[in-house]
């Protein structure tokens, strides 16, 4: 069975994430379903389901992106259902772990890694990932 299940998440970064959810909501006609806000109860991130796949977009505040010094971008989070497994067999072939895997609360890990050729490639664990799998009877 092929690694990469299917794209999780996509995040991209604000530095005000309370400007970016009025903005996103606007063009997207749509609140997120998820936000959380920091310790000094800023909101530092937030989440939308987009798509026929209801794939999520989440924004994050630019204080946490783990990759520093860019003006934007994103990282596209591939669901995999071994996350250990799937970065060792990455890592074997010559990909570098730039993240290792966070616990991101409720079931959510992810971790960042750079392919031989200098792109991020982001995997996770992601429990709405196979949410949408079963209501959608694809699993």
């Amino acid at each position: 069975m092929n690694s990469l299940r299917g794209i999780a998440t996509v995040n991209i970064w604000s530095e005000d994430v309370q400007k970016a959810k009025e903005w996103y909501s606007n063009v997207l006609d749509c609140e997120p379903y998820f936000e959380r806000n920091g310790e000094d109860n800023k909101l530092v991130y937030i989440e939308f389901r987009i798509g026929d796949s209801e794939t999520e977009l989440g924004i994050m505040d630019k204080n946490f992106a783990p990759i520093k010094n860019v003006k934007g971008g994103a990282i596209i989070y591939w669901h995999v259902d071994a996350l250990d497994k799937t970065i060792e067999k990455f890592v074997s072939e010559n990909a570098i772990l730039i993240e290792k895997p966070v616990e991101r609360g409720n079931g959510f890990i992810t971790a960042i890694l750079e392919d031989p050729f200098g792109n991020i490639i982001g995997l996770m664990y992601n429990p709405h990932y196979k949410e949408i799998l079963n209501s959608k009877k694809i699993i």
